[in-house]
């Protein structure tokens, strides 16, 4: 169980890995996807309604960067304290081995729950901003 725990971990932080070593190793010129951004940018202009905010995915203030950053913050929040709340209940656990297992599940599931809050926030504002120009 251990070594499957390990090697979940170890892929979850390959991803991040392989990423930036995939941006160091890109091309230096203008990428392709950048041409095609802006018939995406131009076909949303065209679609816009007459009362649909402009700053959706770019401007001063993206709308959808905003709530996606706002929910992976609460996420991780809540993470950080269901950490906090399984090291006290491991604390009082008094030794009982059914009170110390459900505790380090709980820290187990809490850090799982901050790398992905974590990798999810990474994610998202590398593809909005790669994909999405300013």
């Amino acid at each position: 169980m251990k070594k499957s725990i390990k090697i979940i971990i170890a892929g979850m932080l390959a991803v991040p890995v392989l990423a930036f070593g995939m941006s160091l190793a890109g091309p230096v010129s203008q990428p392709v996807y950048a041409q095609a951004t802006n018939n995406v940018t131009k076909g949303a202009e065209a679609a816009q309604g007459d009362n649909t905010p402009s700053n959706l995915f770019t401007g001063d203030n993206p709308i959808f960067k905003t709530i996606a950053n706002t929910a992976l913050y609460i996420i991780g929040a809540l993470s950080v304290l269901m950490l906090i709340y399984g090291g006290i209940r491991y604390t009082i656990s008094g030794g009982d081995e059914k009170s110390v297992t459900s505790a380090k599940n709980t820290i187990l599931y809490a850090v799982v729950g901050i790398v992905v809050a974590l990798m999810a926030y990474a994610i998202v504002n590398f593809v909005l901003g790669s994909l999405i120009q300013s």
